[in-house]
């Protein structure tokens, strides 16, 4: 079965995304910095700066990985929950957080950001970083994070953007495909690893259209700013404080 068809229906995604990220948990950190430049942290600490300030709030860190959002909103004083859906991320946030208390303190539960197991409007700050691309539905993950944010709460994502201009876009993703091929080669001996990060920004709907749906689950205002004059975005989203 092709890539393409194996991410083509929500089932086949969820399936396929449990899969991949188990496979890579041990190397996804050093992926994040290869990909990126080394850009990445310095991204993510981009996206923090629009938390405002953290101290005693409720942060929920969704997709979280190995933690490195989830620590950041730790280190300014939020009171962290981190969730993702491979046992194996889990396990090394951890035992991250065991190795470098500086860090400060983040709880790791092992979960799903399409069902998030937690009671209404519970977090003042909803966090992450390569999540929404790589949800099986989209509508139903953003859902879950408007009923899981507290009145004024705030939401902050990064990720793959879809660049609007074809040309762009095309380029945009033959780079990746290159890359991801020549890196799932030398990390994991198959080409097919990382191609499905290209495959996933063809099927996303993009920036502005996850604004649209953020802002239709009532986390308005929405906004999104460029990374890397777009081909990344980060997103911005307000539960509104009520009447």
């Amino acid at each position: 079965m092709s890539l393409r068809t194996a991410i083509a229906t929500p089932d086949g995604k969820a399936s396929y995304v449990r899969r991949l990220f188990a496979t890579i948990a041990d190397r996804y950190d050093l992926i994040t910095v290869l990909l990126s430049y080394g850009q990445d942290a310095r991204w993510k600490r981009r996206l923090l700066e629009h938390a405002g300030p953290l101290d005693g709030r409720r942060v929920l860190d969704l997709a979280c990985g190995t933690g490195d959002l989830a620590f950041g909103a730790a280190s300014r004083g939020g009171r962290v929950i981190a969730l993702d859906v491979t046992p194996r991320m889990i396990e090394l946030g951890r035992r991250r957080a065991a190795a470098e208390s500086s860090h400060g303190q983040v709880r790791f539960l092992l979960g799903d950001m399409m069902a998030l197991p937690f009671p209404d409007a519970t977090f003042d700050v909803v966090t992450t970083g390569y999540g929404l691309r790589n949800v099986p539905v989209l509508d139903t993950a953003i859902g879950e994070v408007a009923r899981v944010l507290a009145p004024g709460g705030r939401f902050l994502s990064l990720d793959f953007n879809r660049p609007g201009l074809p040309p762009v876009r095309l380029a945009y993703q033959a780079y990746l495909t290159i890359v991801g091929s020549a890196l799932g080669v030398a990390l994991h001996g198959d080409p097919d690893t990382y191609r499905y990060i290209p495959e996933s920004i063809r099927r996303y709907p993009g920036a502005p259209a996850v604004t649209g749906l953020l802002e239709a689950h009532g986390l308005k205002p929405a906004a999104w700013h460029r990374v890397l004059g777009g081909l990344l975005a980060i997103h911005v989203a307000r539960r509104a404080a009520g009447p």
